[in-house]
């Protein structure tokens, strides 16, 4: 006798589709912190952009890598094209070790973004790498390090922002019907 054996199809996951994704989410990155962005008119002319909040929802509702990728590739891409070249290398280490920390904590104990306070943990411990990249860029690039003191207060203000924005957005996200079947 042969036995029957059931198989259950379940869509793969493919490279070609973690790369869409991957870009998908460096272009939101990438638009939040181009057109919806306010200089701040003390500091090193830092931005609060919302580019910020893309990359906290990034790294939660996809995991470390693609956090990394995304806020690494969006803001980096920003800092070339927008006028602020000198900023991208910094820029790209702090984004990427931002939404890898953000992203690791959301995904850690079995969670995949689903947990709020492993989501909201990660994004705070995440500021303050962010902000000590960014200080010691910018300590190397004006040869100085009290003139970098003046940026903190806008970068903690920029990540306070973005995750203000970022867990309700992703607690609504997390509901649709994408996310309960695919993640």
């Amino acid at each position: 006798m042969h036995s029957i054996q059931r198989y259950t199809y379940t869509k793969p996951r493919t490279k070609t589709f973690d790369l869409v994704i991957t870009a998908i989410l460096a272009a939101l990155v990438f638009v939040a912190t181009m057109f919806i962005n306010l200089k701040l008119p003390f500091g090193q002319g830092g931005l609060i952009h919302l580019g910020t909040s893309m990359l906290f929802i990034s790294a939660i509702l996809f995991g470390p890598k693609k956090g990394a990728l995304a806020g690494a590739i969006g803001m980096g891409l920003f800092d070339i094209v927008g006028g602020w070249l000198i900023w991208a290398p910094t820029t790209i280490i702090s984004r990427a070790l931002q939404g890898f920390i953000v992203g690791k904590i959301a995904w850690s104990k079995g969670y995949r973004g689903d947990n709020i306070g492993l989501n909201i943990l990660g994004a705070v411990l995440s500021m303050p790498v962010m902000i000590a990249v960014y200080y010691i860029g910018q300590a190397i690039m004006f040869n100085s390090w009290i003139a970098p003191l003046a940026s903190i207060p806008g970068d903690i203000i920029q990540n306070i922002v973005g995750l203000i924005i970022a867990i309700p957005v992703c607690i609504v996200l997390k509901k649709t019907p994408y996310f309960k079947r695919n993640f």
